[in-house]
């Protein structure tokens, strides 16, 4: 190793100390993201929430499901028995700022519900395909006034109104079918009372529908006595299984790699960033320095003409004209036989004809130089220099 790559790798190695120290000693800023991760710990994630859920649903046995709800839920269907049911039963479990599910999830959600399970869904807006399905329709109001009142429509159950005054949702149910739905909650914004939490008969089973996901966020079950809101809402759901769909909003399954929590700590992250990008700089130059100069290669010269000129010049020197159209007319007849594929032993009618329709010449031309071929083969007087050049002309007219 070089003294250069020493001192790239020390400087790189100073810059990443330098980075994580800074930001380890810097106010952090708190970050108000509605993630509604499990695994986060800032205000509006649901790492609180996650780790009290057994005591939260004590009475209860929860199961992350860490797939589609049709994936999982379609595989626990018991086609074997005479009575079709689920092999497993109880209620789905889904938490999150936007209810994002695809077709064949929401389906088999519906068919789950109606063999006498239950869903408790709480979310800030619901598919078109649960509206339709299940007959309501929610409004989200624009608040300049951030506090919202919940409280729950059961006094017996408690009487109390939770002032949520930061991530509260403006949702509320401002259509339900009454002969179906049970009104379980409301919230209070500006001395007006909406619907925001209903329990709808669905065929065998039942869904309970909310429209406040910021009550199970970190934020909320730490302060006040936020989390007795939370822990009566979540009362409500029945006994037994309860299947909690954890996936994202994205609808990617949350994961537990080491570089989902480095990429989400910005310090960690702008040094993994320079690193990369320092390694892939010193890669480029490095390559660069060690790469081999390419000799410059000069083709091999074509002596061909200049060994034909050479050649020709003697000939005309010498004055053996009769040579030279030799070498003209035998040049000639070898283009026409190689380029035009045509015979040149006999020059009748039948050869100017093809010669004329493959180059596309004058005919009269083609005719003269055959005339001058066949006199120049019958002739036994000397050729003069006025001969090479009439039958040169004559040639170039045809291959030209």
């Amino acid at each position: 190793m070089n003294k250069t790559i020493k001192i790239y790798i020390i400087f790189l190695v100073l810059l990443l100390v330098g980075i994580i120290y800074i930001d380890a000693v810097r106010p952090r800023p708190i970050n108000w993201n509605p993630s509604y991760d499990l695994k986060d710990k800032i205000p509006f994630g649901l790492y609180v929430f996650d780790n009290e859920s057994k005591t939260l649903l004590k009475n209860h046995t929860i199961k992350k499901v860490r797939n589609t709800a049709y994936e999982y839920f379609e595989a626990l269907y018991d086609y074997d028995t005479i009575v079709k049911n689920y092999k497993e039963n109880g209620t789905i479990l889904s938490i999150s700022e936007y209810y994002m599910i695809d077709d064949e999830s929401i389906d088999e959600l519906f068919y789950f519900v109606g063999h006498g399970n239950s869903a408790f869904i709480s979310t800030k807006d619901f598919p078109q395909k649960f509206k339709d399905s299940l007959h309501f329709e929610t409004v989200s109001a624009f608040e300049m006034n951030d506090e919202i009142k919940l409280s729950l429509a059961n006094k017996k159950i408690n009487n109390k109104k939770y002032n949520f005054n930061i991530g509260a949702s403006a949702s509320y149910f401002n259509k339900i079918d009454n002969s179906k739905s049970t009104v379980l909650g409301y919230q209070e914004s500006k001395k007006e009372q909406k619907i925001n939490f209903i329990k709808i008969a669905y065929k065998d089973g039942y869904f309970y529908l909310h429209t406040q996901p910021t009550a199970f966020t970190n934020y909320h079950l730490l302060k006040e006595n936020h989390s007795e809101y939370t822990e009566k809402i979540i009362s409500y759901i029945p006994k037994g299984n309860v299947f909690w769909l954890v996936k994202d909003l994205n609808g990617n399954i949350i994961s537990d790699s080491p570089m989902r929590y480095w990429l989400s700590q910005p310090a960690l992250k702008w040094a993994w960033y320079l690193f990369a990008l320092g390694t892939i700089l010193f890669m480029i130059f490095n390559a660069k320095r060690r790469q081999r100069i390419i000799p410059i290669i000069k083709p091999l010269p074509n002596t061909t003409v200049d060994f034909t000129k050479t050649i020709g010049n003697l000939y005309y020197q010498e004055g053996d004209h009769q040579n030279i159209i030799d070498k003209k007319i035998i040049y000639f007849l070898e283009k026409i036989r190689h380029e035009y594929l045509i015979d040149t032993s006999i020059f009748d009618s039948n050869f100017i004809k093809k010669l004329q329709l493959k180059t596309g010449k004058n005919i009269q031309d083609i005719e003269k130089i055959v005339r001058l071929i066949n006199y120049h083969k019958k002739s036994y007087n000397q050729s003069i220099e006025e001969d090479l050049i009439e039958i040169n002309n004559a040639i170039e007219k045809i291959i030209n």
